[in-house]
């Protein structure tokens, strides 16, 4: 019976006990979600803790200061909140938890247990606006990843230490994408970021991915839509935060978010509730700025010999591929993959939309007649596209162009090799030989 309490033991001793004078402040206003606390000098991120007249508490973080005071905002409802609560800085300010108690578990933003498993207790800690490295520690792409599906592994393959963005309206697949992207990668570690998303799509995700032999590789963070901006945001730099200390340790990482928009949304709300003037379609400069931190700091590591390949979603809203955050994205990504509503109302699935799609490290990490293939395979599909209401309607005439010729002939098999079943896994070396059966005889 004793051992049950020897781990909780052992960390109570290494434990270090701080004997400043504890200091706190009080609630002064409230405006909206934005608090306004008074004799607290503490710094921005800080996580604090506001006591109720019932013995209660509630959570909120530092976002800011003005005139004297310290501005902060509730991760979670303002309900109960009343003036001259007092305030009580908790934690260290700036380091989030992380290490190996994380994996095969289920966390909010904060680092707490949302799986029912018990209490967690990582002894590690992690700056949550990562380690600013130089951009020559950064060692290049050079291995490819493999998905385990066969349109990109084939056509837009990607590389360890790849940041991907998969762009698409809502409704299209990306959250099935990345569900067989999660399925059938190959990676030490798996940290998942399901942030500003459904809560149904939390539970079926942690359902499916959190059983079997991957659940001792894989952690999942959490914080579904009706969470608070600033709650979403930190769930978004918890899990990049575990991705960069298991890179540090030499592993290979995949740090799948779910999504960046949301991300990017989070980032608005506070910077408008701060007052920053709406620049690009109501996105203050803060709020694009926070998804181009958070893509950086995945990558290679050429000190630890660890990576972390980033896969993002981008909802593009309205299908409007301009959105501002899509097009911060695709500026600072190193390739994208665009889902099309069209090929996905035509039973197409995955929806990918090869012409579009773009791998910018495939030559760095392909052979020579792969990228052959693969070009072609992308002509053809392209020239069929641009022709396809000609083609339904009868009006081109064969003979006309020997390419698209060869696509019309070819479409179906085409459209065949794009599409896969979401519980199949189809390898890298096994996608490759695929492309070349189809095309080699047509070279």
């Amino acid at each position: 019976m004793l051992r049950l309490f020897d781990e909780l033991l052992g960390e109570m001793g290494q434990a270090h006990i701080d004997l400043t004078p504890r200091r706190f402040g009080v609630v002064v206003a409230c405006d909206g979600g934005l608090l306004e606390v008074s004799g607290l000098s503490v710094p921005v991120g800080a996580q604090c803790r506001i006591a109720q007249g019932d013995g209660h508490t509630l959570a909120a973080e530092v976002i800011g200061f003005r005139n004297g005071r310290t501005l902060m905002m509730m991760l979670g409802d303002t309900v109960l909140l009343r003036p001259g609560a007092r305030v009580r800085p908790v934690g260290k300010p700036g380091m989030l938890p992380v290490g190996e108690a994380f994996l095969g578990r289920a966390v909010d933003g904060e680092g707490k247990p949302i799986d029912g498993l018990g209490p967690l207790h990582p002894r590690a800690l992690w700056p949550a606006g990562g380690v600013r490295a130089g951009a020559l520690d950064r060692s290049p792409v050079r291995r490819p990843f493999d998905t385990g599906v066969r349109a990109l592994n084939a056509i837009t393959t990607f590389g360890v230490g790849q940041r991907i963005g998969i762009m698409a309206g809502s409704g299209v697949g990306k959250s099935v994408l990345l569900d067989m992207i999660a399925h059938g990668a190959t990676a030490d570690i798996v940290i998942v970021g399901l942030i500003g998303e459904r809560a149904r799509e939390v539970s079926d995700f942690v359902e499916r991915h959190m059983a079997g032999a991957k659940r001792a590789t894989t952690a999942v963070v959490a914080v579904p839509a009706d969470h608070a901006p600033n709650l979403r945001l930190r769930g978004a730099m918890l899990a990049t935060s575990m991705a960069e200390y298991f890179r540090a340790q030499g592993r290979k990482v995949l740090l799948i978010m779910d999504s960046l928009t949301r991300v990017a949304h989070a980032g608005r709300e506070i910077g408008l509730l701060l007052g920053e003037p709406g620049a690009a379609r109501g996105y203050p400069p803060s709020a694009l700025a926070t998804i181009t931190k958070l893509v950086e700091r995945a990558g290679n590591s050429a000190a630890s010999g660890g990576s972390i390949t980033g896969i993002y979603t981008v909802l593009a809203d309205g299908d409007n591929q301009d959105d501002p955050v899509v097009d911060t994205a695709r500026s600072i990504l190193d390739g994208h993959i665009v889902l099309s509503r069209d090929l996905a109302q035509r039973g197409q699935y995955p929806a990918i939309d090869i012409a579009a799609s773009l791998s910018r490290v495939m030559t760095d990490i392909t052979a020579k007649d792969h990228q052959r293939y693969a070009r072609q395979f992308r002509a053809l599909v392209a020239a069929y596209e641009a022709n396809r209401d000609l083609v339904l309607m009868g009006a081109y005439r064969q003979g006309a162009d020997p390419q698209l010729d060869q696509a019309i002939a070819m479409h179906p098999a085409l459209v065949e090799f794009l599409t896969q079943d979401g519980g199949n896994v189809v390898p890298l070396a096994q996608s490759v030989a695929q492309l070349t059966q189809l095309l080699a005889h047509e070279g």
